[in-house]
């Protein structure tokens, strides 16, 4: 039965009260809002990576979005609801066969959605981190893939990668962008033989997981309501498994490109950053640059397969090929070698380090690496930071083990310096800048960091973040919820066996007076810059 989703407007059709019905349509379904609830309405589409061709289809998909969406979303979503009666006179919930099915939703105000609030300046960078939080703690509760079934083989991590590229040819006229399309088709080509391995690792440690699989910014909202405080992820993808079991760092990738496709760098700077920081997946950054191109491709992609819809006016396809043409530059670009520069950190505990690195985190494109964090999670203790219970439990630790014991033995050091070397050295071989955090007291600590670059052939930059004696106990001793676990011991310790820069190094040194204002700019223009 042909369906005219214009009869789904009548005010009258609902089983609740309805004043006015407003259509919202995408390239495969309609959702309908009628102020109280949404209705979301699969379109009978076939596009090879979706199939809602036939109505048993878009009924289980229906079923299967909402027990999906209830893992992020349950407060929004609802129910699946029947449309009875006729497609001329269509009836929510009445008696009779269903002639289509809809998904029931808590309508929220569509200003509550990332794109629009950013879109409005009503979205804080600082609220990135509660986002990363959000996902954070998603990946790491979701189920992991199975070694035995095909989700994250290269084989099928590469196969929805080539298929835009087959799919835009199938549906726009490529001549314009013919070489661009190939020149990019062959390096996601060539990435997906360099990076087989790592795809092989990353499945074999359980980084493919039952993800969203749409996490862009329309696909989130900050609710401020009584039944949810905070961002909520919503609309995942349920119609293609293969979409949706994928690496943890695809998802990521998806919000940071959409937060760069808005030239919003420095929210997705916080965002990968926090993401990283409480993940602890630096190794995930090498797939990084594939997955970042991947999912502009699948914006691309979209865009073209809207153009093609009937009913599309011509000014609408002006606006959808200068989408496409947007995301292909953008995919190209993240094609592109990078010259990443290696930072370290050094300085003592409350000298600002944290504070300095944190102003570049926003102002470069670079992925921190902290050892305050990095040591705890190693040990398995809980980071803590803005949160009094858990900084308790770690403050105790730290004071029952004293200097050079527990978690801060000499062992403890070298082993997290390694582990801070092993991300560092994860970054930077993606492209990316890698800022480490840390004290760095000693040369023996430094040298290997200086070694890594020298090898990677990257800039080796030293920030010596520095303050008066008395300065550093003063903060020391007004410091709360801090991540770090440095007490006056700690810092009177760190002075007493401080190691001075050899003159090989004060060449790559760069130092901060935290006790004067930080002049960022002046910071940025002494490194080596990066592209």
């Amino acid at each position: 039965m042909k369906f005219d989703i214009n009869k789904m407007l009548d005010p009258g059709i609902y089983d609740h009260p309805v004043k006015q019905v407003e259509l919202i349509e995408t390239h495969i379904s309609w959702v309908l809002l009628t102020g109280e609830y949404a209705y979301k309405i699969k379109k009978p589409v076939d596009f090879g990576f979706l199939d809602f061709s036939t109505l048993d289809k878009r009924q289980r998909c229906c079923e299967q979005e909402l027990q999906l969406n209830g893992r992020l979303a349950a407060s929004i979503y609802l129910d699946v609801v029947a449309i009875t009666g006729s497609p001329e006179q269509p009836s929510i919930s009445a008696a009779g066969d269903a002639f289509e099915y809809a998904v029931k939703m808590r309508q929220f105000p569509q200003s509550a959605q990332l794109d629009h609030k950013l879109e409005a300046g009503e979205l804080a960078i600082e609220q990135m981190e509660d986002i990363a939080s959000m996902v954070a703690e998603f990946h790491q509760r979701i189920d992991a893939a199975d070694e035995a079934v095909s989700y994250g083989s290269a084989e099928s991590v590469f196969q929805p990668v080539e298929q835009n590229y087959v799919q835009i040819r199938e549906h726009l006229d490529t001549d314009e962008y013919q070489q661009s399309l190939k020149q990019l088709q062959q390096w996601a080509r060539e990435s997906y033989v360099a990076l087989k391995p790592c795809f092989k690792q990353r499945k074999k440690e359980g980084y493919i997981r039952e993800c969203h699989g749409d996490m862009h910014l329309r696909n989130i909202v900050w609710l401020d309501e009584d039944y949810h405080q905070g961002p909520v992820a919503f609309d995942c993808i349920e119609f293609n498994d293969n979409l949706r079991w994928i690496d943890v760092i695809s998802e990521v990738a998806f919000l940071v490109m959409d937060l760069q496709s808005r030239n919003l760098y420095s929210y997705a700077r916080r965002f990968l950053n926090s993401y990283l920081e409480q993940t602890g997946d630096y190794a995930g950054v090498m797939l990084l640059p594939y997955y970042l191109s991947y999912r502009a491709m699948v914006r691309a992609k979209v865009s073209v397969l809207r153009l093609q819809q009937p009913g599309v006016i011509a000014e609408e396809k002006r606006q959808m090929l200068d989408e496409f043409e947007q995301y292909l530059e953008l995919a190209s670009d993240y094609a592109k070698a990078q010259t990443p520069v290696l930072i370290v950190m050094r300085g003592a505990s409350a000298s600002g380090k944290s504070t300095v690195s944190g102003l570049l985190l926003d102002a470069i494109d670079a992925i921190r690496i902290r050892s305050d964090v990095e040591r705890k999670r190693l040990y398995g203790v809980p980071v803590a930071d803005n949160d009094n219970e858990v900084q308790s439990e770690t403050q105790t630790t730290a004071e029952t083990a004293g200097i050079n014991e527990g978690i801060y033995s000499a062992q403890a050091s070298v082993e997290t310096y390694g582990r801070l070397i092993e991300c560092a050295a994860s970054v930077l071989s993606a492209g990316y800048s890698a800022i480490v955090d840390a004290a760095f007291l000693k040369s023996e600590q430094r040298l290997p960091f200086q070694q890594l670059a020298e090898q990677l052939d990257v800039s080796y930059v030293i920030l010596e973040v520095t303050a008066p004696d008395e300065v550093l106990r003063q903060r020391i001793v007004a410091r709360k919820n801090d991540v770090s676990d440095a007490d006056l011991n700690v810092l009177n310790y760190q002075l007493e066996n401080w190691q001075p820069l050899s003159a090989d190094e004060r060449e790559h040194a760069i130092e901060v007076n935290t006790e004067q204002a930080i002049d960022l700019p002046s910071i940025v223009s002494q490194l080596p810059l990066l592209d």
